[in-house]
């Protein structure tokens, strides 16, 4: 196999548990996998690339990864979610959901996600999308769709269609309540099950397979008890969105009388592979009230958190914290969940929320969290293989550069990147030896032409809010402008 030698100012290999930094770095790999990180390499290579001054890392693992047209810049400055479209009123449900998207647009929407991914040094992503525009959950089909397209572009994945048992529905009064079809979720797991029978561990090990259950208010208790089955059986990750809100939280309460993670615990959910975005509104934190033992069914359940501090800052949430999961033990990795999936902004973002959480800088440095985007994403894998470069571990890396003048002048290369980086710093991404983005290019793909499509697509959804948003206010109420139209 040919070995090829990638020398840059900086290189973050491993050893000894933990990431290292080498001044003048090398990364050889050969094939599909590292031979080397370090200083210098006594073998022979094929090829030497050097890309000066820059820094070769492991590529970012996202927990979280957005797979579609994110909605959730809809809500920035548009509030409450009940009259903004993001609640289902009575009259919608009655007259039936549908797609706002066509088949062909939401298998697109997959392929051009992966490529915002990759642009942004992400090599191993579990997709997420929203349900909001959906008739119900997503298909298998879609997910075929996607397996091929992230096979294509070189991107790994962990793949599987959302499902749900029920949805939030708001009335007339402005009161939120549920409209369950159980039957529906039950549908939805297995077909989530039949994807797995035929996309487990497919192209070459890139593609692997997840259950994918949507948000744990929209799940019945036998929902969440066959998919926690489930995925023990299939040896397969499983992924919830849970403690992400208030709303969320009391909903729960309200309707099983005990707390998120009370009702995961007495459903036998948890499985080796849990991953729980987000983990910001548990007993005690963030102001809730409602007593129960939170903090200790998470540390006993094994289960990881995929923080997302971006996209909860933007709407005012933030962990509380950072270091009390970090000290007990709880595997914390990171998702990027809205546009742009810009790991290196979600780390910022992550350090200065968890600095004003805790009122002490001292509490979380800059390596907190590029290991939780690094090897927290691995271990919550269960993937020792990933997130790190290390000999016998996955060629999957990024290179940022670090000469650009929006930079500034370098401490420390990860300290820097944190201060003044951005997911534009990527300059090339390589996954399983492959490169899968070369000075900014991926093959293949028109990066203007798909940015048109996407937002002609975008435009479509929008132009369809009033039919699903309460008392049905015209586009320009839901959405109005930021300042008066001149």
């Amino acid at each position: 196999m040919k070995r090829t030698a990638l020398t840059a100012r900086w290189v973050v290999g491993h050893a000894d548990g933990s990431h290292r930094l080498f001044r003048n770095g090398t990364v050889v790999v050969e094939g599909t996998q590292v031979l080397f990180a370090g200083h210098s390499f006594d073998g022979e290579v094929a090829e030497t690339i050097d890309f000066g001054d820059a820094m070769i890392g492991p590529g970012f693992v996202d927990l979280d990864a957005l797979s579609d047209l994110d909605t959730t810049v809809l809500g920035y400055d548009n509030h409450p979610p009940e009259l903004k479209g993001r609640v289902w009123p009575q009259s919608y449900m009655q007259a039936g959901p549908r797609e706002m998207y066509t088949p062909e647009e939401l298998a697109w929407q997959k392929r051009y996600a992966f490529t915002r991914l990759i642009r942004n040094g992400i090599t191993t992503a579990l997709p997420i999308a929203s349900l909001f525009y959906r008739a119900w959950g997503e298909t298998a089909a879609e997910f075929d769709a996607a397996a091929d397209a992230a096979a294509d572009l070189g991107l790994r994945v962990y793949l599987g269609p959302a499902y749900r048992s029920g949805n939030l529905v708001v009335g007339t009064d402005r009161k939120i309540g549920f409209h369950y079809d159980e039957a529906r979720g039950f549908a939805g797991l297995d077909e989530a099950a039949r994807f797995i029978d035929r996309h487990e561990n497919t192209h070459g090990g890139l593609v692997r397979t997840m259950l994918a259950p949507d948000r744990i208010e929209t799940c019945t208790p036998e929902l969440l008890r066959r998919s926690g089955a489930l995925a023990r059986d299939c040896d397969v990750p499983i992924r919830l969105h849970c403690c992400q809100s208030r709303l969320e939280y009391d909903l729960v309460v309200r309707q099983h009388g005990k707390s998120p993670l009370e009702l995961l615990r007495d459903t036998a959910f948890f499985a080796p592979g849990t991953i729980l975005p987000h983990g910001l509104f548990l007993s005690g934190i963030n102001g809730i009230t409602h007593e129960a033992p939170d903090l200790d069914i998470l540390t006993a359940s094994g289960a990881a958190l995929a923080h997302c501090p971006l996209v909860m800052a933007r709407s005012g949430k933030v962990m509380h914290s950072f270091p009390r999961f970090r000290d007990l033990g709880v595997t914390i990795g990171m998702g990027t969940d809205t546009h742009p999936p810009d790991m290196i902004q979600n780390m910022a973002v992550g350090v200065m929320t968890a600095r004003i959480a805790e009122g002490d800088a001292t509490k979380v440095r800059a390596a907190d969290f590029y290991d939780a985007a690094t090897l927290g994403g691995a271990d919550a894998l269960k993937r020792p293989d990933l997130g790190r470069l290390a000999a016998d571990c996955a060629a999957d890396l990024n290179v940022i550069r670090l000469d650009s003048p929006e930079m500034g002048q370098v401490i420390d290369p990860i300290q820097t990147l944190l201060l003044n980086g951005s997911g534009r710093d990527v300059s090339d991404v390589m996954i399983a030896g492959r490169f899968v983005m070369r000075n900014g290019v991926i093959p293949g793909v028109d990066a203007m032409e798909d940015q048109r499509r996407a937002q002609a697509q975008f435009d479509r959804m929008v132009a369809q809010y009033p039919d699903r948003t309460l008392f049905h206010p015209p586009l320009d109420q839901i959405f109005p402008p930021s300042y008066p139209l001149g």
